[in-house]
Parts: C-alpha cells; structure tokens; sequence
C-alpha cells in the first residue's frame, strides 16, 4: 500500500472523525496539519488538493478522497470487518442517519466560518457563543430521542460504527463551547464508553494537536 497521508486540523471535527476511522482500521498514516486559523486551506497547493478548500483529505491507495462521511465509508467498505458500517441495509440506514443527524444538520451551522460570520452580522461580542451554545444544544437534543430508539453499548449495537465517529467529536465541541449535558444522559454514557478504547483515545484533539 502507498503512504497514507491525512490532510488535517486537530481541533477540526471532520478530521477528529477519520482519526478515529483510520484508528479502528489500524491503518498507519502520516498527518500534515492545515492551520485553518491562518488561512493554509485557501492556499493554492491545498485547493489542487481539495477544491471546497476543507479539511480532511485522505490520499490513501493513490486516491485523494474528501468528505469525512465519504472518507469514512470508503474505509469502512475497504475493511467490513471492521463494523463501522452494519451488513444488513437496514442498520446501515439507521447508523447513517443518526450520522447525518450530526454531520449535516449541526456541524455545519456550527462550522468556524459559519460562526465567524454571525459575529460580523451580529454587532455583538458574545454573538458567536450564543449561537454555538443554541445549535448545538438543539441539536443534541433531537439525537439524545433518536438514540432512545435503539439498544446496545454504543450508537447503534455493542460496537463503535460511523455513528460514534459523528458523536464523540460533536460531545467534544459541545463542551468546548460549555454546553450543558445534563439533559443527554444516552449521549454522554457513549461518549464515556468510546473515550476508554484505544482508536478513539489517540484520535483526540489534545493528542495530536501540533
């Protein structure tokens, strides 16, 4: 197999995601950070690389793949065996959609440029804080029901799927911003159970971060 390389942010929680994935994988890999804060995914290398000018991007197998998600399922059907994505089609559709839950409906009104934005239309200084704490919280909430829906250790059954990749980041973000998870009792007891396994414990922001 080709060098692995994985075009990241540390505190970025689409990149936190495929950490994990490549984790769960044991695939070996080498990081080359892109310090969102100072501009580098705007840079023209970066954006022959990835045109939307996001992290991460994988170049695995001389592929460059972009999309967390898309990351994720292209590894998870590399390696079935793995669990990340359930065989029967049904659970596959449940797994994506509590995925999805977090991937398409919070984390993009809760992106940096996003917030950035609401501070300049906003006119006050607690503008991006407020915003965070609501978005998230809301949605949050409408996971913690859907998690109601099914049994196991984790998202969806007793093994960490595509679905923990989504939550244990966004759990890591909402208590960055100080959101109050008294209320999401499922979601913490997960996120608990996931942070005691390997993949996901060196997957975290304070371990990679450069």
């Amino acid at each position: 197999m080709n060098e692995v390389v994985l075009y990241d942010y540390w505190r970025s929680s689409a990149s936190y995601r495929v950490r994990i994935a490549l984790n769960v994988l044991e695939i070996g890999y080498k990081t080359v950070s892109i310090n969102l804060l100072e501009g580098e995914q705007r840079s023209p290398d970066y954006l022959a690389l990835n045109p939307q000018g996001f992290v991460p991007t994988l170049v695995i197998d001389g592929k460059t793949l972009t999309q967390s998600l898309a990351i994720i399922e292209y590894l998870a059907e590399l390696r079935p065996e793995c669990g990340l994505m359930p065989t029967d089609i049904a659970d596959r559709q449940h797994v994506r959609a509590l995925a999805y839950a977090i991937a398409m409906d919070i984390h993009p009104i809760c992106n940096m440029h996003v917030a950035a934005y609401v501070m300049t239309i906003a006119g006050k200084a607690d503008a991006r804080e407020e915003w965070m704490k609501h978005f998230i919280a809301d949605g949050l909430r409408k996971l913690e029901s859907m998690l109601g829906e099914f049994d196991g250790e984790f998202s969806f059954g007793d093994q960490p799927t595509m679905a923990d990749l989504c939550l244990v980041p966004q759990v890591y973000n909402a208590r960055r911003w100080g959101v109050d998870m008294a209320d999401f009792q499922r979601i913490v007891d997960i996120d608990a159970k996931c942070a005691k396994l390997p993949a996901f414990q060196t997957a975290h922001p304070d371990r990679v971060r450069p």
